[in-house]
């Protein structure tokens, strides 16, 4: 019996070009079906299943946005490791499928490899979610990403106050990196803001994908008394089910994780990446240049938030929906003084603010110094 192995795009283009040039033909004849077939071929490229209940499924379901415009093609590879054979994806969907525009999702996916790949073709856009580019360093030719998802988490914060009866709540975070903590601070603030007592236990992992680990410190931050728990890792999934097994309460990140744990899931801060790549593509289709930082939040529809499910109170729903309304219009601020840090040095001032386009940029010395008032 004859098994036949799954051949990836990687491998495809090693035998496919390899047998191009073996028979004195230019890799150029495979993009030029392609090419004839659709006005733009967008590749999207995961480092995990496209069904991860997180990180690259809120991806994912950005890319089945993009399907659904006309005059472009998506081509896709999921579980494709931050190493080398990112580079060979993307030479793929560049060489094979005619790719002109191309979203390596994955943070590790940034240096070297897309950049290596940007420098060798100078005609495609690379645009990578994230915030490492930089004007005066990266080719013009790429880009970053991202979305002010601390809002969301401020959002959690809130329902996770008002669920809270031991006024302890948990984090399960993989890396101690600025956004990160930016995450944690805002879920406690959030919690804060309904009452002032509550305290944060956070976890790290380590890695952003490690299911063993995520449902130790899950079980770890329910041991020690904390009733609702969120987190920032690749796969929130084994963190919402091991939670709501042991009858904690959860807020979700990412995607909308509800249906893994319906009765215990109070609501969740997602990615709206369908808004972000749509932009992008349409202004490619159109010949416009490509933003090469761009960011937004809840008000520029990068961010959303899950349905608030049948554990938030009505109280909650009230304070929860009025601070929606006000990220939406535009102005509010997650970090406001005055507040201090988990040593008590006071690091914003009374009367100072940081408006969302300054958190990254402003707020992160500060944040990572320890997380504001909490017991990590």
């Amino acid at each position: 019996m004859t098994k036949l192995l799954p051949m990836n795009r990687r491998t495809f283009l090693q035998t496919t070009i390899g047998a191009g040039a073996a028979l004195g033909l230019s890799p150029s004849i495979f993009t030029a079906a392609a090419a004839a077939q659709t006005a733009l071929t967008v590749g999207f490229i995961y480092v995990g299943p496209k069904d991860d209940y997180g990180y690259n499924q809120a991806h994912a379901e950005g890319a089945a946005v993009v399907k659904a415009m006309p005059g472009v093609t998506v081509v896709e590879e999921e579980n494709v490791p931050e190493t080398v054979d990112v580079q060979k994806t993307m030479e793929s969907m560049i060489n094979l499928d005619g790719a002109k525009l191309v979203f390596p999702t994955s943070f590790g996916y940034f240096d070297p490899h897309m950049l290596a790949m940007a420098a060798k073709y100078p005609d495609i856009q690379f645009r990578h979610c994230g915030g490492l580019w930089q004007k005066d360093k990266n080719p013009m030719n790429t880009g970053s990403y991202f979305g002010y998802i601390g809002q969301g988490q401020f959002l959690n914060g809130i329902a996770a106050g008002y669920a809270s009866k031991s006024k302890k709540i948990g984090f399960v975070a993989a890396k101690p990196i600025p956004q990160v903590l930016i995450n944690i601070n805002s879920f406690l603030l959030g919690a804060r803001s309904v009452d002032p007592t509550i305290t944060c236990q956070v976890i790290f992992t380590g890695e952003w994908s490690l299911a063993v680990k995520e449902a130790e410190a899950t079980n770890a931050l329910i041991d020690q008394g904390a009733d609702v728990v969120t987190c920032h890792v690749d796969s929130p999934k084994v963190v919402v089910e091991t939670a709501a097994r042991r009858g904690a309460f959860v807020c979700g990140y990412h995607a909308n994780q509800s249906p893994l744990a319906p009765e215990k899931y109070l609501t969740g801060a997602e990615w709206a990446w369908g808004n972000v790549y749509t932009n992008f593509v349409a202004d490619a289709q159109a010949g416009k240049p490509l933003g090469n930082f761009v960011r937004g939040g809840i008000k520029d529809g990068f961010v959303k938030m899950s349905p608030l499910g049948p554990g938030v109170s009505a109280e909650a729903r009230t304070k929860f929906e009025a601070t929606l309304a006000s990220m939406k219009a535009g102005g509010f601020s997650v970090f406001k003084g005055p507040l201090k840090d988990n040593k008590g040095n006071v690091v914003v001032t009374a009367g100072k603010a940081f408006a969302e386009d300054a958190i990254e940029l402003e707020s992160m010395n500060y944040l990572a110094e320890g997380v504001v008032g909490s017991t990590a």
